[in-house]
């Protein structure tokens, strides 16, 4: 049986990316470790193959494939058009680099797992953009573990000061849109959002708290509802706070989709989007602009984050030694008819 990377990462007491690095002689790492590495290489006789930047270099960058990975996801991820705008920056810019992309996806972690392991091995791709960034990752650790390059839209979680990644501040979006319901004189404010292992989820939750701390509101538990996925009908607990006597007049909403599921709840409960409910969400998709009302939105630029991510995919493919690069793009707030101001007389 053929000897592994991670086995002489054992032996080496290093880790596997550590070694990949070692095997491309990549300056971050010292001629100490090289060498500590290339003997357990020796002692257990490991041959490492070619790089697919070493095999590639010497091609027309039209050869060059950009591999963009989706959310493991059954449906929901490919009716979502943050990622479609994403994709579609990324593309233009490849086109205009002669580069080539392909999307990978599966419909779940070890099906998207084993189509990257798969890809890895025969070296179809020159670097990953991964559309997504979520807590505990086991296809961002495997693309670490093997010296893979990639980059990330959305904040690192793991492996921060080595990884690129390209992302919009959603902490300081999150406050701003909560500051927004409060300007217009909402007190009771509630926030409906994704699952917390999405890190852009987890920072507009963490903006929105902020805001109301602030001002030194409370946040009843039941104030802030999250959802794992997309429900096909409006889940009893937000039903629950929507007919509830003390329900919230605003709502930050993380994803222009659940503002949609927060608007057929309030058809449910009787409620009248602004007049008793304001709604304030987040992508500014095509659905924001397709509401009745229209809905407030904060435009997180997912169509220059494609751009970014693919600008800088290509430039650490041909510039290898180049340290991770962090890139915040800007959002701004687009008001539409979906709020308005809070009267408690």
């Amino acid at each position: 049986m053929a000897v592994t990377l991670k086995e002489v990462a054992a032996l080496a007491g290093v880790s596997p990316s550590t070694v990949s690095r070692t095997c491309k002689d990549h300056p971050s790492i010292s001629e100490e470790t090289k060498e500590r590495v290339r003997h357990a290489m020796a002692q257990l006789g490991y041959e490492p193959g070619p790089s697919p930047q070493a095999a590639q270099n010497s091609l027309p960058s039209s050869y060059r494939t950009i591999g963009v990975i989706l959310p493991p996801s059954q449906k929901e991820v490919y009716e979502n058009s943050f990622y479609l705008e994403a994709i579609r920056g990324i593309s233009q810019y490849c086109n205009h680099h002669q580069y080539t992309n392909t999307v990978i996806t599966g419909q779940d972690e070890h099906e998207l797992l084993q189509v990257i392991q798969s890809m890895t091995r025969s070296s179809q791709v020159d670097g990953f953009i991964l559309l997504y960034s979520r807590q505990q990752d086991p296809i961002l650790e495997y693309l670490y573990n093997e010296g893979q390059l990639y980059v990330l839209i959305g904040k690192a979680y793991q492996y921060a000061n080595q990884t690129i990644y390209i992302d919009n501040d959603n902490l300081l979006a999150g406050k701003e849109a909560a500051e927004y319901l409060l300007s217009l004189g909402h007190k009771k404010i509630a926030y409906l959002g994704s699952d917390s292992s999405l890190m852009f989820s987890a920072d507009r939750k963490a903006g929105y708290q902020l805001a109301l701390n602030l001002h030194q509101l409370p946040q009843p538990p039941e104030y802030c509802l999250e959802l794992p996925s997309i429900p096909k009908a409006p889940p009893d607990a937000l039903l629950a706070l929507l007919r509830s006597p003390d329900h919230p007049t605003g709502i930050v909403v993380s994803d222009d989709i659940l503002a949609l599921i927060l608007e057929r709840a309030c058809m449910e409960a009787g409620l009248d989007i602004p007049k008793d409910l304001s709604i304030i969400s987040f992508n500014n998709s095509l659905l924001a602009r397709l509401t009745s009302p229209q809905l407030t939105s904060i435009d997180v630029n997912s169509f220059q984050l494609g751009i970014e991510a693919a600008s800088q995919t290509i430039n650490h493919i041909e510039n290898p030694n180049l340290v991770a690069t962090k890139i915040l793009v800007p959002h701004r707030l687009i008001e539409r008819d979906s709020c308005r101001a809070w009267s408690f007389g």
